[in-house]
């Protein structure tokens, strides 16, 4: 028996160097078995083959019984396991969009261990709606953090296209996008860097006709526009709306950020700006110019404002106005309040 053995063993190493399939190698075993087996069941008792294989037929199928048993066991499995994956696969998932992917949990790791967010954080800044109006120098960032945070739907509105004069402070959008709506450009660098997120683009421009049933799909409105038509607009709408508003403003070296939320007893944009300035006295980018990272520096701020109005964690900048000196690497904090007889919240 230790010399079929031996054969067996041989012909599963010549096979194996001959790089033939497993099953070529189990069909030679198998023959060598046969032609054992027929030589023990042909030959008569004292021969000297049945003698060098073993002497007696039996042995060989007793071993020959337990290794069909064994293959039986095995395809027995491998038929289950096929059943079982299929009848898995067929089964609908019940859909949790508030359910952490294991991938999620390891991109917001460094926010879960902040004892301010944690889990309950981070799951209130997936099911939050937030709306960034412009996605120019202020945007850019803010949306940017905003989509690298974890905010489960963001809304970008914008009729502006690409330029290349925008690539200076403008950094979410890259030089093969010049020309193209701005929107469109951002929505594919968020989705680029977080595809956990939602993005809504809005190319077109905000209008009293739209403002009302846009803002109603969202928790909280960004303001990153450069113009006060717009940002009274926006203003008035959040505030009709109850909705928190955090505002940002730049001009070459100085930029300002705050959140107008009269529902929770803050000012809102219009208490502090009464009217719009004249326009010598508020240049834009364009003609009094800025330097290119202090967008980014108040974008950052108003994400940070955000993602704090959302997990409920610190005390964001209601009633209060921080205002960054680039120039002279300064910043101060302000007190703002409430204006009796505000056109815009004075009803609130």
């Amino acid at each position: 028996m230790v010399l079929v053995l031996g054969m067996a063993a041989m012909l599963w190493g010549v096979g194996s160097v001959m790089g033939a399939p497993r099953s070529a190698r189990w069909t030679m075993i198998g023959v060598l078995y046969l032609g054992v087996l027929l030589l023990h069941l042909l030959l008569p008792e004292g021969n000297a083959l049945r003698l060098a294989t073993g002497e007696s037929a039996a042995l060989w199928l007793l071993l020959g019984g337990f290794a069909v048993l064994a293959l039986v066991y095995r395809k027995g499995l491998t038929l289950l396991r096929g059943k079982a994956e299929a009848t898995r696969a067929a089964t609908p998932v019940a859909s949790d969009p508030g359910r952490f992917k294991e991938a999620e949990l390891n991109r917001y790791a460094r926010h879960i261990v902040l004892r301010e967010i944690g889990g309950p954080g981070q799951k209130k800044l997936k099911e939050a709606r937030v709306l960034v109006i412009g996605a120019g120098g202020l945007g850019a960032p803010a949306l940017q953090y905003l989509a690298a945070a974890g905010v489960g739907t963001i809304g970008v509105i914008d009729d502006d296209l690409v330029e290349n004069a925008n690539l200076q402070r403008q950094v979410i959008h890259k030089d093969k996008a010049i020309g193209t709506p701005k929107v469109f450009s951002a929505q594919a660098e968020m989705e680029a860097q977080n595809p956990f997120v939602t993005v809504r683009p809005y190319h077109r421009r905000l209008t009293a006709e739209i403002a009302a049933d846009l803002f109603a799909d969202y928790d909280l409105v960004l303001d990153g526009t450069d113009n006060f038509e717009t940002r009274y607009l926006v203003n008035r709408t959040c505030v009709a709306a109850k909705i928190p508003l955090i505002s940002g403003a730049l001009s070459q070296w100085e930029g300002q950020v705050s959140v107008f939320d009269p529902a929770q007893g803050a000012p809102c944009y219009q208490c502090v700006f009464d009217q719009a300035p004249a326009r010598e006295l508020a240049p834009s980018c364009a003609e009094a110019g800025v330097i290119g990272p202090l967008p980014g520096v108040i974008g950052s701020m108003m994400a940070v404002e955000a993602i704090k109005v959302i997990t409920g964690a610190g005390t964001p900048l209601r009633g209060q106005m921080v205002i960054y000196d680039a120039l002279y690497g300064e910043s101060r904090t302000i007190g703002v309040k409430r204006r009796p007889g505000c056109p815009s919240c004075g009803a609130v």
